[in-house]
C-alpha cells in the first residue's frame, strides 16, 4: 500500500482563513491494486506496479514456484540539495509483491523489465506443465 501526502500548501489555497494544522484533511492518495498474474498461451506474466521507482532500485529472484518482487527509492541528497524548499516530506516509495506462479515455469526463461512503472516479468511455462493431447483409440 502506497500513501502519498500532498503539500499542506494545497489546502491553505482552498482555506486561506484557516490555519489550524489538521492532517486528517489533507488531501491523499492511496494504491492498493498493482499486481497482475495471468497466462498468454506459452507464458506466465506477472506485472507490478512500481511507480517512480527506477529499474535499478528493481530486485526480483525467484525460488520454489514464487516470484518476489521488491523496489525501494527514496530522493538523493544530491536531489535535495539542488531545491529550494518551501515545505518538505520525505519521499520514499517502497513496494514488496510476492506471487505464487500457477505453473511450473522454465526458470531459465524468466526476463523481467521495467515499463512506464510497472515491473513486467514473463516466463515460458515449462513443457511437463503444459496440456498435452491424448489420443484415444477405439477397439
Amino acid at each position: 500500500m502506497v500513501n502519498l501526502r500532498f503539500s499542506p500548501m494545497a489546502r491553505m489555497l482552498y482555506r486561506p482563513t484557516v490555519w489550524e494544522d489538521d492532517e486528517q484533511e489533507w488531501p491523499s492518495l492511496t494504491m492498493t491494486d498493482g499486481l497482475d498474474v495471468y497466462e498468454d498461451g506459452e507464458h506466465v506474466v506477472v506485472k507490478a506496479a512500481v511507480p517512480g521507482v527506477p529499474a535499478d532500485k528493481v530486485e526480483v529472484t525467484f525460488e520454489d514456484g514464487v516470484l518476489h518482487v521488491k523496489a525501494r527509492t527514496e530522493e538523493t541528497e544530491e536531489e535535495k540539495k539542488r531545491k529550494k524548499v518551501i515545505y518538505r516530506m520525505d519521499r520514499v516509495a517502497s513496494f514488496d509483491y510476492t506471487a505464487t506462479l500457477p505453473r511450473p515455469i522454465d526458470d531459465k526463461s524468466i526476463d523481467a523489465e521495467v515499463v512506464d512503472g510497472v515491473v513486467v516479468v514473463r516466463a515460458k511455462i515449462a513443457e511437463a506443465a503444459k496440456p498435452k493431447r491424448i489420443e484415444v483409440r477405439s477397439k
